[in-house]
């Protein structure tokens, strides 16, 4: 097999993004170039909600893009789930810069939750697998990470690696928030 291969982190268990983030980490220590999109997790413009993204902007070699309208209260803590047409144009802009970064030279793209816009309605199945099409005709020119909560028969097929997080045990479940560090 020539070039990169596909990696899916996948599942309902809390560990996906990081487990994302682990491998860029280890890539850009070794010197490599690295682009991360984050898909629907977009922030307030007052300050950033996601607290990675503190450490992120700062690390040589990494490209981020953050797409998606806020979602979370942080007041209320609580999400919003219900799309609207800013949800569905941060969606078609994350996969156009997906397109772009993939070309773009870059040693290792991560594509943190473009799965889960499969299972909130925001992007088609076929828009994935149209994007790792073109990752093949283009002879798989970095190594290339998706996660979300869903994947399906087609998917696994082009995948060449795949890690599910499986919940066994969650405090949410006990009614806790959110918690900032922790969960975002």
């Amino acid at each position: 097999m020539d070039g990169g291969r596909i990696q899916i982190y996948t599942g309902n268990g809390k560990g996906k993004t990081s487990a994302a983030l682990g491998l860029l980490l280890r890539f850009l220590g070794s010197g490599g170039k690295v682009c991360l999109i984050q898909f629907d997790k977009g922030s307030p413009e007052s300050g950033e909600f996601y607290s990675e993204r503190n450490i992120l902007r700062a690390l040589p070699g990494l490209t981020l893009h953050a797409t998606g309208c806020q979602r979370f209260d942080a007041v209320k803590k609580t999400f919003r789930f219900e799309n609207n047409e800013q949800d569905l144009a941060q969606a078609r802009q994350g996969l156009a810069l997906a397109r772009q970064a993939i070309q773009g030279g870059f040693g290792l793209v991560v594509l943190d939750e473009i799965l889960s816009l499969v299972m909130t309605k925001l992007v088609e199945r076929a828009e994935v697998l149209s994007l790792l099409e073109d990752f093949q005709s283009w002879n798989r020119p970095c190594e290339l990470v998706l996660t979300g909560h869903v994947v399906w028969p087609e998917l696994v097929e082009k995948a060449d690696l795949i890690t599910e997080m499986r919940k066994r045990k969650h405090y949410f479940d006990k009614g806790e928030q959110a918690r900032k560090g922790i969960e975002y």
